[in-house]
């Protein structure tokens, strides 16, 4: 199959991609990164921190560094340009995919499949009505109680045991709406923080992922059911909300798991 991946240029896309590339090596694969998502002009101080952590220490440093140094391909992850090698593919930046030249681009990568993980653009009929076995979405929240914009921080806010990923498909501009393939479940453990929970759900959740295209691939379709319940939709959170976090005794990041992470990216298996 054609499979275009569209993802976010965070840690955590990263990582998924780490998860899903070499097991879709066998398929021709498309990547699309978006540069964020939702609005992150004049954020809060805490989360132009984490957005520090998630994208910039790793993108305009760690990962350049890498790359100009050409690491063993026995690394256990790989950067983006690493992946695109991987995956045979030139990455491109997809931050208008619904018009222009970047809406052209991804016709001519003529998809069978979509995989959207963390993309930062609402994907619109003109795109969705393309890949023949549709759009399917990695959601790092459980759906339909939280939609929208760090779902982990929401259910880890209002004190939920467990978070999760959900599997669907994106069948219309809604967002986070579309019916459910399945999901993962992950225990919250208060002593680490936002960040790390959301990297541990892509491990089920891609797995759950990859197994969903091999299905499709088999000839045969997802089962999957719909969305009855309208549930939740969330934006950043407000400062308010953040101080609530922080009493609760949760942090957003913590800077042993962010080096913990980087030197993944270094280490040999």
């Amino acid at each position: 199959m054609k499979i275009t991946l569209l993802v976010n240029k965070d840690i955590a896309s990263c990582i998924a991609l780490n998860r899903l590339v070499p097991a879709l090596v066998e398929h021709q694969l498309t990547i699309g990164l978006s540069a964020f998502v939702g609005n992150v002009e004049n954020l809060h101080p805490g989360l132009q921190t984490l957005k520090f952590f998630e994208q910039d220490l790793f993108n305009e440093l760690l990962f350049p560094l890498i790359d100009g140094c050409h690491p063993a391909p026995s690394v256990e992850l790989k950067t983006f340009e690493a992946l695109g090698h991987l995956a045979g593919t030139k990455i491109q930046e997809f931050n208008a995919i619904n018009t222009g030249t970047d809406l052209e681009k991804f016709k001519e990568s003529s998809p069978d499949l979509v995989i959207s993980i963390r993309y930062g653009v609402i994907l619109k009929d003109v795109v969705i009505e393309i890949p023949k076995y549709g759009v399917l979405n990695l959601h790092s929240g459980l759906l339909p109680a939280y939609k929208g914009i760090m779902a982990t921080f929401r259910a880890m806010l209002n004190g939920d045991k467990q978070i999760g990923s959900t599997l669907h498909y994106i069948d219309d501009h809604s967002i986070d709406a579309g019916p459910i393939v399945g999901s993962t479940y992950f225990p919250v453990q208060k002593s680490r923080s936002y960040l790390w929970h959301v990297l541990q759900l892509y491990e089920a959740g891609c797995q759950k992922l990859i197994e969903a295209v091999n299905t499709l691939a088999a000839g045969n379709e997802l089962n999957c059911v719909p969305q009855i319940e309208e549930g939740n939709y969330y934006s950043f959170p407000t400062e308010a909300e953040l101080s609530d976090f922080v009493q609760k005794g949760l942090s957003l990041v913590e800077s042993d798991e962010i080096l913990s992470i980087a030197r993944r990216f270094l280490t040999r298996y």
